[in-house]
């Protein structure tokens, strides 16, 4: 059986707007926002640091020192609730982030494999006008990238994107556009993307190489175009070791494979080009 999903994603150059199947605002959404020449000035956001509110119209919301501030709204777990929130380690980051759900997790999980600097759950409130009056929304998490760089996200499943949803994601696209962010709700991944960066995952710690298998490892990988992944460990003195090491240096881009394929031993893989 052919499992590939008909999308090469090159582990070792590939970015999140590879691994995600675009969800858009319409047209027909974003008219209802009530957008003019002071809107920027109209809309506010509200952060929180030291434990008391800041407010920034949107205008100047692009000069909040970000880093700095804490979530506007507390992870909360109780009986009978139907998400489940947690905590997430990141190598990237070298901290715990807190996830509101499993779809936030896996997005954590995905910003953790791209080498974010800094992520930033429940960042601010944004207060916003539409055509029916005044409306609310916090996005899920604000990234910061090594180049200094800020991605918004909120994260909700496709088909649970309602009516009164869309109209806040709008509203997030415009405020993330007036401060030079980008701006993306994801709903949905590219096949075989979440399973293969779960397995992946596995081994993305720092991982002992004692016996130099990593280094084995590399130079079979420099003596070929591509090999399968049964055959890249089989070229190493341990196989068995040589598995976990793989996965390490796939994880740390140093070897790529297609994470639109499922993980196996055919896989292919090749010396990373990043």
């Amino acid at each position: 059986m052919d499992t590939h999903s008909g999308v090469r994603i090159h582990s070792d150059v590939c970015g999140l707007d590879e691994l995600l199947v675009p969800w858009r605002v319409s047209d027909g959404v974003r008219q209802r926002l009530s957008l003019g020449e002071s809107w920027p000035s109209r809309w506010v956001s509200t952060w929180l640091f030291d434990g008391d509110e800041v407010v920034w119209p949107v205008r100047d919301a692009g000069a909040v020192p970000v880093a700095s501030s804490e979530p506007v709204r507390r992870f909360t777990w109780r009986a009978r609730q139907r998400h489940r929130p947690g905590l997430q380690f990141m190598v990237s980051t070298g901290r715990h982030h807190g996830f509101e759900s499993l779809e936030e997790q896996q997005l954590l999980l995905a910003l953790d494999f791209l080498q974010v600097a800094e992520v930033l759950p429940q960042p601010f409130r944004l207060e916003f006008e539409h055509a029916s009056g005044r409306a609310g929304h916090i996005p899920d998490f604000l990234v910061i990238w090594p180049d200094g760089g800020r991605w918004l996200f909120d994260v909700r499943p496709r088909a649970l994107i309602k009516e009164d949803d869309a109209l806040k994601f709008a509203a997030m696209e415009e405020m993330a556009a007036a401060c030079g962010w980008r701006y993306t709700v994801v709903s949905q991944w590219q096949p075989h993307v979440r399973s293969v960066l779960d397995q992946l995952s596995a081994q993305r710690r720092r991982l002992e190489d004692r016996l130099g298998v990593q280094d084995q490892l590399e130079r079979a990988a420099d003596a070929s175009p591509c090999m399968e992944f049964g055959q890249l460990v089989g070229e190493t003195t341990l196989p068995a070791v040589a598995r976990a090491h793989v996965m390490h240096l796939i994880w740390h881009r140093r070897l790529g494979l297609d994470l639109g394929c499922p993980l196996q031993d055919a896989s292919l893989i090749w010396k990373g080009r990043r």
